[in-house]
């Protein structure tokens, strides 16, 4: 199949088309304004519905509404409009309805800066709005993956019926990278009889996360939270980079993993021989996987485009079984290859 060179927002947009997605709402916001711009132009040729909302408040309720009547339909933002949707993405998911949301991420917090960052860790893979929900969250670390997670956000958030992050981060969205589309069959997806089609000739169907009764309401959440643990039972997804051999472990996800990458690479050519754990679901995040190397390693990096927020879910992971060091740069400040293996260096070199 011919390949496209492409930005990474563009091949997300394009990639939620192949998927079958024909309805879209959003608002512009650096660094992803190029999605929909891209379905501004792309969606009226196949037939479809773009509509760029008066804001990420109206955006997400418009998602709402879409996702209600069963067609699969997307939105996209960066950190401070995703901040805005938090309270529209928890009807959604207390609603139980399946829709795809892309977060660009940027500096924050606050209006922040336009550079990357992985500074919604915990917005994004902690639930964010109130109540007891999570989304399912996928990081992608080349545009190619990100163009096959977003079509299998779509099966994935239509087999739940919740919503799925595709969590990115502004280097991500701008680059450039050569990618293919492929036809995929969806897998035996549920009849979505829930959607409300206009009750000709069956019961009136009622989409709501509205449950006065706490009774009932506590029911509701138990059965969000049967999907979310079937989430964290079938769904995980991880990448072991060159650990089987590793002296030292590197945890990163996203565009810090590619980064990672490189280093390794150098780590090894010096003598160290060093590996890395991706997660490429953030949530459900893969504690186990953690831990069964932490019963091999005993020293871990942890490199982030933030302060420190995947480093909870790490430390959880490893159930105090290894040293844990942390790099991080925020700010929009992107670590460089160099920085990680010297970082990498002051571990190995560590007595314990």
């Amino acid at each position: 199949m011919e390949k496209k060179f492409m930005t990474g927002n563009e091949a997300i947009a394009e990639a939620a088309i192949q998927a079958g997605c024909q309805h879209f709402f959003g608002y512009p916001i650096t660094p992803q304004s190029e999605i929909p711009e891209y379905m501004s132009k792309r969606l009226p040729e196949i037939g479809g519905i773009y509509l760029q909302a008066e804001s990420e408040v109206a955006a997400i309720n418009m998602l709402f509404g879409a996702a209600g009547a069963g067609v699969r339909v997307m939105t996209s933002s960066s950190s401070p409009g995703i901040s805005l949707m938090q309270e529209g993405i928890s009807y959604i998911a207390g609603a139980q309805l399946p829709c795809v949301i892309v977060n660009i991420m940027r500096g924050g917090p606050g209006l922040g800066g336009i550079q990357p960052s992985q500074s919604d860790y915990f917005q994004a893979t902690k639930g964010g709005g109130h109540g007891d929900y999570h989304m399912l969250v996928l990081a992608p670390h080349t545009v190619q993956e990100a163009v096959s997670l977003t079509m299998e956000a779509f099966d994935l958030a239509d087999t739940y019926r919740n919503p799925v992050m595709i969590l990115g981060d502004g280097y991500m969205g701008q680059m450039m990278e050569p990618v293919e589309f492929y036809k995929t069959s969806s897998p035996n997806l549920p009849p979505k009889d829930w959607a409300l089609t206009g009750a000709k000739g069956r019961s009136a169907n009622l989409v709501k996360s509205l449950y006065l009764d706490p009774e009932a309401l506590e029911k509701h959440n138990l059965e969000i939270n049967r999907k979310i643990q079937k989430m964290r039972k079938d769904e995980v997804r991880v990448e072991n980079y060159q650990t089987d051999d590793a002296e030292v472990i590197i945890a990163a996800y996203g565009t810090v993993a590619r980064i990672c990458k490189t280093a390794i690479k150098v780590l090894r050519d010096k003598g160290i021989k060093a590996g890395m754990i991706r997660p490429i679901t953030v949530f459900p995040f893969p504690y186990n996987d953690f831990e069964k190397l932490a019963d091999k390693m005993r020293k871990f990096l942890v490199v982030e485009m933030s302060l420190g927020q995947m480093i909870e879910d790490v430390k959880l992971g490893l159930c105090g079984k290894a040293q844990i060091s942390f790099y991080g740069r925020t700010g929009g400040m992107v670590p460089s290859y160099d920085e990680i293996v010297t970082e990498t260096e002051k571990l190995v070199k560590e007595v314990g």
